[in-house]
């Protein structure tokens, strides 16, 4: 296992010192300061990779990934506000970014803005209709505002789609728990 890890961390210094490279070759190169920044982010250093993300989109503005990816790191570190900005510029350069949607439902639910976080994951759910993790993530949005049948319907659509989500199956059972606490009182 250490020698796994002692060859990831070898290759990962590579990729670092490749992209380090071009950039010095040609510092304009938007694409290395992303996938530096990607590569930054995987491991960790999320301050290096908010920066190379931040490089990469004063050159090329347009680039939906990059705000994504930069909204990621920003939530990682706590910047949940500065995260939800993020996936929304990514959503506005391209509407139907999916991921951009799923996380910005992820960000709004942690900011406590459940209604806009289910509206996210509503979005998510139309652009790619068999989006578990997005069908769980809405029913946990729902059973928060006490929508308990509405988010069993959600988890039974995540769980038909992915049999083997297991938080799903967790959360399916914790609302119809509610539900059946509800109809006792």
């Amino acid at each position: 296992h250490d020698a796994i890890n002692a060859q990831t961390k070898k290759e990962t210094d590579e990729a670092i010192a490749s992209y380090n490279k071009a950039i010095a070759i040609k510092p304009d190169f938007a694409v290395a300061h992303y996938n530096l920044g990607n590569t930054f982010k995987e491991i960790g250093k999320l301050d290096e990779a908010v920066a190379s993300y931040k490089k990469a989109l004063d050159i090329k503005p347009d680039c939906a990934e990059a705000y994504h990816n930069l909204g990621n790191a920003h939530q990682k570190t706590g910047k949940v506000a500065v995260a939800v900005e993020n996936f929304n510029k990514a959503i506005n350069i391209n509407p139907d970014y999916v991921d951009a949607h799923f996380n910005l439902g992820v960000a709004l639910e942690e900011l406590g803005e459940i209604d806009e976080a289910v509206a996210s994951y509503r979005k998510a759910i139309a652009i790619e209709p068999d989006y578990a993790s997005a069908y769980s993530n809405l029913g946990n949005a729902l059973k928060q505002v006490g929508k308990l049948d509405v988010a069993v319907e959600s988890y039974n659509k995540a769980i038909k789609i992915r049999p083997d989500l297991a938080e799903a199956h967790s959360n399916l059972g914790l609302a119809l728990y509610g539900l059946w606490k509800n109809d006792e009182a």
